[in-house]
């Protein structure tokens, strides 16, 4: 088999870039600097449903669930110390709920990717993401009622936000596959 086609491990995670014993460490690598990126870049759009997607689809959920954790924690520090949002209770209580919805959204995630069949891992991202994506805005909506900011659920909003997560799954899935295919110490692996 030519070493530039290696397929990933059958029974493993459907994205498998690294060896698994590094594959939270590279999860939370990638996930952080996108994380910094699209926090300076889209200040409150941070695309936690597609980083919800490939944290499951790269680790088991607890880890998953820290690697989420770290990456919402490092969305506020650049929030708060950087684009300074208000220091007040409504802004600190939606920070926690994009933190539970993140959460919950890659619970969601790791649920659907593991009944999906692992051999259509395209179509199991995209439903992955799909589900993600639903959670993440419902647990979103259901705190408009006590923190306000139902007029940002519009049509417009919620299919723009969908594109811009969509976009990004298919940005980190591409990372995954070209750190795969040039990662040296992983074909040494599979070929011996």
């Amino acid at each position: 088999m030519p070493l530039d086609t290696l397929p990933a491990p059958s029974n493993g995670p459907p994205l498998a870039p690294v060896a698994q014993r590094h594959a939270p460490l590279f999860c939370l690598a990638l996930l952080t600097v996108c994380c910094v990126l699209a926090s300076f870049a889209l200040a409150c759009a941070t695309p936690f449903a597609a980083f919800a997607v490939v944290a499951a689809a790269m680790l088991p959920i607890r880890p998953a669930a820290i690697v989420i954790t770290c990456t919402w924690l490092v969305n506020q520090a650049i929030g708060f110390g950087a684009l300074h949002y208000p220091i007040d209770g409504n802004t600190a209580l939606w920070g926690l709920t994009i933190g539970g919805s993140a959460l919950v959204a890659t619970a969601i995630a790791a649920a659907t990717l593991r009944i999906l069949p692992r051999h259509r891992t395209p179509l199991a991202l995209g439903l992955a993401l799909l589900c993600a994506y639903g959670a993440y805005e419902v647990m979103l909506l259901a705190a408009t009622p006590f923190l306000g900011g139902a007029g940002g659920f519009t049509t417009a909003i919620i299919a723009r936000l969908g594109f811009l997560n969509f976009t990004w799954l298919i940005a980190l899935v591409a990372t995954c596959e070209i750190v795969r295919l040039f990662n040296p110490l992983r074909r040494r692996h599979v070929v011996s």
